[in-house]
């Protein structure tokens, strides 16, 4: 039987970045040259990771102007655009750094403006700026007291923290992290009435004064094998209830983040590593 040589493939197509932070998986198209339009839509088919690349959240890099090197917009596999999220500002900064020979660069996101250095080792610092813990900063829809208050779970009270890194986040603190009913209770609390923008939510469990066990229900994604921004709002409600130290190291299920929140300032600092597996080029008409 006569084979058939298939035709060459001249369809136009966009290259991306496949990136990650401990697990926390993304794909980086850059449109600073030349503009790509994200529908929520096709942000989904983007991440379906049996239909289409596959990712926790698409990253667009776009010109940053006088203020910045670059300005990154941050979509959620459900196609919902998220403010922050800390491993993929970190892989951005890793991939600036790396591009233009610089140990510092500055992105600005809908979070805010963030500062990103070279710490050594393939490690990123990102300085993410002050917590916000009003709870209309959060933002919660009652005023509570968002060090810790009640959480209402079908009748049943459970102590939580809330605190925004740019983006919402729900702290509980839990005896033991590996048993904590993620699946369960994340969905349940990341679309209740109290979070108008939904919001994150983080299972702690203190180790010692320098060491927290977390896992995650990410908004618009689901369990993640990490999360900076999660991490950050972690290691700040546990210094606000005095559990821990300053300085952290966040035991994640994709590996370790070391988050410090700084006296002088009230900054908190995160640092980790930023990989890129591979690239390739994507044919987005036709996901």
């Amino acid at each position: 039987m006569e084979k058939r040589a298939l035709a060459p493939y001249n369809a136009p197509m966009t290259a991306f970045l496949k990136m990650h932070g401990l697990g926390n998986d993304f794909v980086v198209f850059d449109a600073r040259d030349a503009s790509i339009s994200l529908t929520p839509t096709l942000v989904r088919k983007v991440a379906d990771r049996h239909f289409g690349i596959g990712c926790d959240t698409v990253v667009l890099i776009r010109p940053g102007g006088a203020a910045a090197d670059a300005s990154v917009l941050f979509y959620n596999a459900d196609g919902a655009e998220a403010e922050s999220c800390g491993n993929a500002t970190r892989c951005v900064a890793r991939l600036l750094m790396d591009e233009r020979g610089l140990a510092r660069v500055k992105l600005s996101t809908k979070g805010g403006m963030l500062v990103c250095s070279d710490a050594g080792k393939g490690l990123v610092m990102l300085d993410m700026g002050e917590p916000k813990l009003a709870w209309n900063e959060v933002p919660l829809a009652q005023q509570v007291d968002t060090g810790n208050f009640p959480l209402d779970i079908g009748g049943t009270s459970i102590p939580a923290s809330a605190v925004s890194m740019g983006n919402p986040h729900c702290v509980l603190f839990v005896p033991d992290a590996e048993k904590a009913p993620v699946t369960t209770l994340g969905p349940r609390i990341e679309t209740m009435a109290l979070f108008p923008n939904r919001v994150n939510v983080e299972f702690a469990q203190v180790m010692d004064q320098s060491r927290i066990r977390m896992r995650v229900w990410e908004r618009g994604v689901g369990i993640t094998l990490a999360c900076g921004t999660g991490a950050c709002a972690t290691a700040v409600a546990a210094v606000r209830r005095g559990l821990t130290d300053r300085k952290v190291e966040l035991l994640l299920d994709g590996g370790s983040l070391f988050i410090e929140w700084r006296v002088e300032d009230n900054h908190v600092l995160m640092t980790g590593p930023a990989a890129m597996p591979f690239r390739g080029r994507v044919d987005l008409d036709k996901l």
